[in-house]
């Protein structure tokens, strides 16, 4: 006998926000991954276990070419999960899937389907101007203890304050900007999500890499009157700029 299901429970269907790392190759695209190289060699580890998208909006390529350069970033152990800004014409079944927006999402639910019900009409209610909300403060993240090595503190929303120091081989991620009131030995990015105005400041700079709105320096770019100096960072156009603090 064929068990027929009749309970009107909905499915429930679950939205949720990853922070993904962007890369936005360009052309020639060799020379760019020689970049690449150039990056994680400096920084070892940059990309492992890291969710990447890449755009390739108004990149010239064909879809054999762009085939060919995700093999590349795979043997980098740069795992591509979507890509965004890509013609139609260039995604296929063995290709990652097209993204876009990358907002966040709340849960919801499917919605069960009710009988309509005939509702008298309503008498007109007159128009009644709604009040201005108040603006809401800008979120941060306060961290009072050590990030240790392997840590990654992940703030999309805000800024990220540090009253303690950030040890190598650790990572800070905020959308907005960063405070570390010790000393800075691991990676910084601020302006994750876009923010050009977030800026960086440590007490004792002895960063691996430092990042503002996806333009980084390195240790190797950072120049040597800046090490174990109290610092403050910012983006200027395509450079970051870099000013002690003491």
């Amino acid at each position: 006998m064929t068990k027929v299901l009749t309970t009107s429970r909905p499915i429930r269907l679950k939205g949720r926000s990853f922070l993904a790392l962007v890369l936005t190759p360009e052309l020639p695209l060799g020379d760019w991954l020689m970049r690449l190289d150039d990056l994680a060699n400096r920084s070892a580890g940059f990309f492992l276990r890291r969710p990447i998208v890449l755009d390739v909006e108004g990149l010239e390529v064909s879809r054999h070419e762009l085939k060919a350069f995700i093999d590349e970033l795979a043997l980098r152990n740069v795992r591509v999960i979507g890509i965004e800004g890509a013609r139609a014409s260039l995604l296929g079944p063995d290709m990652p899937p097209a993204m876009s927006g990358g907002q966040p999402a709340p849960d919801f639910e499917a919605p069960v389907p009710e009988p309509a019900i005939e509702k008298p009409e309503a008498e007109p209610v007159p128009a009644v101007q709604a009040e201005p909300q108040p603006i809401r403060p800008v979120p941060s993240l306060i961290i009072d203890q050590p990030v240790r090595s392997g840590q990654s503190i992940i703030f999309p929303e805000g800024d990220i304050t540090i009253v303690a120091s950030v040890a190598s081989g650790a990572e800070i991620i905020a959308g907005g900007s960063i405070h570390v009131y010790g000393a800075l030995r691991g990676r910084a990015m601020a302006g994750s999500m876009g923010n050009a105005e977030a800026r960086i400041f440590c007490s004792k700079l002895e960063a691996e890499l430092l990042a503002i709105d996806g333009l980084y320096k390195t240790a190797e770019d950072i120049e040597p009157q800046l090490r174990g100096r109290a610092v403050h960072l910012w983006l200027e156009g395509d450079t970051i700029k870099t000013s002690t603090l003491n």
